[in-house]
């Protein structure tokens, strides 16, 4: 019997296993539940029976607004929920990158924030035209700690990811099929899970340890780059998260006014 959750569900439909989140109504943000319950699907993938693929879909408009700002604003003021944060966050990445079936994203509407590191961490992206993809932590401000450093270099080249990791400027699906961090395009998000959705079967149709096997290949470079650069920049974004500039960021946002940082 599948696991229940309340943020986001979790299905397999013979070889095909398939989280959706299902939160429309928040525009399916990341919050301290719903990273808990991802972090547990993932890895119980790390074994993953007789799935030979691993689908991500989403509700709604957005695939995933990020990270919670109400949530931020806790992690700032209690050591303890910080700590848990980072550990979950060094969960789910390892854990994205250590599943041993393929992932394949289904991505109908924008992601922002932790939700594009989950995304960039695909193996395959199906996209439609409409969508953006931004990690606006510098907005906010904190650093790109939770996958964002590692991630966006390895999808974009670094160059263009310095000019989005360091604006806060989202990047267009188009954009992105052409550099290379969007794997497959459509015109309209109704065309997204149909084809990611193909892509998967295709998979299952192929011999599963050829597949892991060069899978596990292909990351293995990834993984060894986590080792520096995700850890420093995680560590990086737990400093930020006892700037006062953070806290103004956040009031400034919530009510709709001009922020004053101080570099402090």
């Amino acid at each position: 019997m599948m696991k229940e959750y309340s943020t986001l569900q979790f299905t397999q439909d013979g070889p095909v296993a398939k989280i959706l989140f299902n939160r429309p109504e928040i525009l399916n943000r990341m919050d301290d539940v719903s990273t808990a319950e991802l972090v547990d699907v993932i890895e119980r993938m790390r074994r993953p029976g007789d799935a030979r693929v691993l689908l991500f879909a989403s509700t709604g408009k957005a695939f995933s607004a990020g990270g919670d700002l109400e949530e931020v604003r806790r992690l700032a003021t209690d050591k303890d929920r910080r700590f848990d944060a980072w550990d979950a966050g060094r969960r789910l990445i390892y854990g994205m990158m250590e599943i041993p079936v393929p992932t394949v994203m289904a991505l109908q509407g924008d992601a922002y924030g932790l939700a594009s590191s989950i995304v960039l961490s695909g193996d395959i992206i199906v996209a439609s035209k409409n969508v953006r993809i931004g990690d606006p932590h510098v907005r906010v401000g904190l650093s790109a700690g939770d996958g964002g450093c590692l991630l966006w270099p390895a999808a974009f080249g670094m160059t263009k990811a310095k000019r989005h990791l360091l604006t806060g400027d989202p990047i267009g699906a188009e954009e992105a099929y052409r550099l290379g961090g969007v794997t497959d395009l459509v015109d309209t998000p109704e065309e997204v899970l149909p084809l990611a959705e193909r892509l998967a079967a295709q998979i299952t149709e192929l011999p599963p340890m050829a597949v892991q096997l060069t899978k596990r290949a292909l990351n293995h470079a990834m993984h060894k780059q986590a080792v520096d650069v995700f850890e420093f920049s995680l560590a990086l974004e737990q400093y930020g998260m006892l700037s006062e500039d953070l806290l103004e960021a956040i009031d400034a946002f919530k009510n709709k006014r001009p922020p004053v940082y101080r570099n402090r």
